[in-house]
């Protein structure tokens, strides 16, 4: 199995490309340099490989000024529209494509699955459509194209856990303004073993949301950490603060989704981590 990843260096990408190669997996990863090629390039450095893994996109927490804006979408769907127009070249493409989304397109009211019609009407909400729409087109070309919604990801050694614990170890930590906002993670592990299955079963197709059976509070991922950390967790954090931090993006901490996998629960998908509690409980125990 060869496999063509985007993003490969980051969180997600590189924890998935050590699982791949375990398993004996060629992984392929495509970067700055093959990303500044011709669509030409980019199809040949891409050519050969059974699947292809899309992954990339600037981090979406910071201030969104308007070149940052730029930048977003470029990195998501701009370079997406630029991996499909380079396997449509091909004249063996990938079997798959495996194109990461997030559940931020899910309004924060309410509980949302799959099926659910309403969008943000913001900007987040229209970067994810434009990023899912692009992935999309690779059905136009033979691709088995699966779209997987990200819930916040929580493992070990980096993600969003690695900006969250410092302040708690040192007693600093609580919640954001009121904590009564949703909150929807997936841990590392389920996450992988999802992308895992979907390399290879053929029935792997569409828009999923990895996330979670049990969706939690901002307040009540304040209490886990805080518990397993054996720290107090009492200073909220006051959403004015990270607006005038973030501005527009401190949206991506304020706000929430309530959002259910229940795709993966129809087919029979088992998450090892269903709680926040034996989440937290497992990304901060030490390594084996």
């Amino acid at each position: 199995m060869i496999i063509a990843m985007s993003g490969a260096s980051g969180f997600v990408g590189s924890n998935l490309r050590r699982l791949f190669e375990g398993r004996g997996w060629q992984v392929t990863p495509l970067g700055r340099t093959e990303f500044l090629l011709p669509v030409e390039g980019l199809a040949q450095a891409i050519e050969g490989a059974d699947c292809l893994v899309n992954l990339a996109g600037a981090p979406v927490i910071g201030r969104w000024s308007p070149a940052y804006k730029k930048i977003l979408v470029e990195s998501r769907v701009g370079l997406t529209q630029r991996l499909v127009s380079a396997c449509a070249m091909l004249a063996h493409p990938p079997s798959v494509l495996l194109s990461a989304s997030a559940i931020g397109c899910y309004p924060s009211l309410g509980t949302h699955t799959e099926e659910s019609e309403v969008q943000t009407d913001d900007f987040l909400g229209g970067l994810i459509h434009d990023w899912e729409r692009e992935a999309s087109r690779a059905k136009d070309f033979g691709l088995r194209t699966a779209i997987f919604r990200f819930g916040v990801v929580l493992g070990r050694g980096g993600g969003a856990l690695a900006k969250m614990i410092p302040p708690f170890r040192l007693g600093l930590g609580g919640p954001i303004g009121s904590g009564r906002q949703p909150f929807s993670w997936v841990h590392l592990n389920d996450l992988m073993r999802v992308l895992e299955a979907a390399v290879t079963d053929p029935t792997f197709s569409g828009i999923y949301n990895v996330t979670a059976p049990q969706p939690t509070t901002n307040a009540e991922l304040t209490k886990a950490l805080s518990l397993a950390l054996s720290r107090p967790a009492w200073l909220p954090v006051p959403e004015f603060v990270l607006r005038i931090l973030f501005g527009e993006g401190a949206q991506v901490l304020t706000s929430g989704q309530t959002v259910l996998p229940q795709r993966l629960l129809q087919r029979g998908f088992s998450f090892d981590f269903p709680s926040i509690e034996a989440t937290v409980v497992d990304c901060l125990a030490p390594s084996p």
